[in-house]
């Protein structure tokens, strides 16, 4: 299975987004935290579903509360740090 890539994360956020949002994913984004980008756990819960789908890697809800960055989503599921729980 590929890694995930920020391209492909990117991708999944805006998905999940919701319609009608104003998110702004370009430029360095890897350590700006989800609530500045203007996420919040729903739609983090959703790019998770959309992770889980298209990679068959699952985030758990109890790890994916302690992530706050793009480049923390990322080393989680590329099993880059251990999962909580």
């Amino acid at each position: 299975m590929a890694a995930l890539q920020l391209d492909d994360l990117k991708r999944i956020l805006v998905a999940c987004a919701g319609e009608g949002e104003d998110i702004d994913l370009s430029g360095d984004i890897l350590d700006t935290t989800f609530e500045d980008l203007g996420y919040d756990s729903l739609a983090l819960m959703e790019s998770a579903a959309r992770i889980a789908q298209e990679y068959g890697v699952d985030v758990p809800d109890d790890a994916l509360a302690d992530v706050e960055t793009p480049r923390a989503l990322l080393d989680l599921v590329n099993g880059t740090v251990p999962a909580a729980g």
